[in-house]
């Protein structure tokens, strides 16, 4: 690493646009989605606009980790926004929604390199004292686009165009490509690389096939469906192959002996768990506090912005206790309050209101701040430069992947219990009717009785969801346990 010629506070303002230019993609697109579908029609497509940009940035992101580790991080970096921005510009243009869909395939493309790459380039470029610091800093972006993604979308919709929710990331992204490309410098080895392109078209496949049955089964197919069996059927056979593949690859695209890493397995396992709890939550609190408590979607959007309140400020703290106290006591400390947090889930009824259910997601966020940040610090710390990519890429990977399981294991069990209870008291109510809860105008054409019923379903259906969630909480704090006892490697920065 050339440090004397890399200007690191400039370079990282750069990666901190280009990360806030991904992360706020996923909050505003949700506020603008209205607008899009009465313009090009296709509402059967909605949920694709999402799981489309889900699904590519998910199969993509280990393949960039493992790219960046042969042939430096500069390189992928440009690659992955360059391809971001193209994907924008397309999406702003889309005259259909089944080309809407396409073009966000495009930017998940793009997606996948930036979150990894970003996060590997502050663990080369800076000690553990200083990365564990501005790792925090990183996780605060998440959390202030997540609050500031719905204002924005809502405001550039209203006096703008929806299109303008893609566009705006081009002038983001040039200004964080060009802060990369003339400030950041890097020692790459120029020997002739290998790449795993087998492992990388197995693993492509086969996690493919993994999204495209949790976004799909439950909701547009059975689980026993032939589509169903199939895709599994199809994602088992190439993890198989994946596997032996990379067992005797030169270079291989996920190297096996990190699952042989204590510290690595136990961060991955417990980031795919608190993965599903913050699609729970995402998904199922605006729900509950429209549906159930009968209040509006702004007091709906705050239970849930308190998340991302708590998030970047422990995220912050986390960067300061591992110096202090280690790795071990700061990722306990995060699970404990992602079980202290589910918990309070679990207790959550109607009556408790909007602030306990807001201060509930405040504990939450904390958990997930202390976790997350100790997770890729304490993994950057035990892998060489050479593995820094491909293992903090992994890390990611598996949060995603437990957002499309939290998703779609949460969402089947709702539709399920509240399918049950509707059979159960004889109701002629079908789930779908669940929606005109969620409307404020529609809730007042509904007579007092069957409101009463639809609130006590969904109350029902999502109290199940809530004890979910707190087992999850429970599993991660359990899991945490065995978190190893790591010393800080304060060495230099590759």
């Amino acid at each position: 690493m050339s440090e004397k010629q890399t200007n690191r506070p400039l370079v990282l303002v750069s990666l901190v646009l280009s990360m806030f230019m991904a992360a706020i993609e996923g909050t505003i697109v949700a506020t603008a989605m209205p607008n899009i579908v009465a313009d090009l029609g296709g509402f059967s497509l909605y949920s694709w606009v999402f799981s489309s940009f889900l699904l590519m940035q998910a199969v993509t992101t280990m393949i960039y980790g493992k790219l960046a580790d042969l042939f430096g991080r500069k390189p992928i970096f440009i690659i992955g926004v360059v391809i971001f921005l193209i994907g924008s510009i397309l999406c702003g243009l889309a005259p259909t929604m089944g080309v809407l869909i396409v073009c966000r395939l495009i930017q998940g493309l793009g997606a996948g390199a930036i979150q990894p790459i970003v996060t590997t380039i502050v663990g080369d470029m800076y000690t553990v004292e200083e990365r564990a610091k501005v790792q925090g800093y990183l996780a605060s972006v998440w959390g202030i686009s997540s609050v500031i993604g719905p204002l924005l979308g809502g405001i550039i919709v209203q006096f703008i165009d929806w299109a303008w929710i893609f566009w705006m990331n081009v002038p983001i992204g040039i200004i964080g490509l060009i802060g990369v490309i003339v400030f950041f410098h890097e020692k790459v080895d120029t020997e002739k690389k290998s790449v795993d392109y087998l492992g990388s078209g197995l693993f492509f496949i086969a996690i493919s096939c993994l999204i495209i049955v949790f976004v799909q089964a439950g909701t547009n197919w059975a689980w026993t469906s032939f589509e169903t069996i199939s895709l599994l059927l199809i994602f088992i056979i190439c993890m198989a192959i994946f596997i032996w593949q990379e067992k005797k690859a030169t270079s291989p695209m996920m190297p096996l002996a990190l699952w042989k890493n204590k510290l690595i397995v136990i961060a991955n396992i417990a980031t795919l768990l608190s993965g599903m709890i913050i699609l729970g939550l995402s998904s199922f609190l605006p729900t509950y506090v429209q549906g159930v408590m009968g209040e509006s979607a702004i007091v709906a959007g705050f239970t849930l912005s308190t998340l991302s309140i708590g998030w970047p400020i422990s995220a912050t703290l986390a960067g300061h206790l591992v110096l202090r106290i280690g790795f071990r006591k700061t990722a306990f400390a995060g699970g404990f309050a992602l079980f202290l947090g589910t918990f309070l889930f679990f207790l959550l009824d109607a009556d408790k209101g909007p602030i306990y259910a807001g201060i509930s997601s405040f504990v939450v966020g904390v958990g997930m701040g202390l976790s997350s940040t100790t997770f890729i610090v304490s993994i950057q710390n035990t892998v060489s430069w050479f593995e820094r990519g491909v293992a903090t890429s992994l890390n990611m990977f598996m949060r995603i992947i437990g957002s499309a399981v939290g998703a779609s294991l949460l969402g089947g069990i709702l539709n399920m219990r509240l399918h049950h209870f509707y059979q159960q008291r004889g109701e002629e109510l079908e789930v779908a009717s669940t929606d005109m809860l969620l409307d404020e105008g529609m809730r007042e054409t509904i007579s007092p009785e069957t409101m009463a019923s639809m609130q006590d379903g969904l109350t029902y259906a999502l109290h199940t969801v809530y004890t979910g969630l707190f087992m999850i909480g429970t599993l991660t704090f359990v899991i945490l346990w065995f978190f190893p006892k790591v010393s800080i490697n304060k060495q230099s920065k590759t």
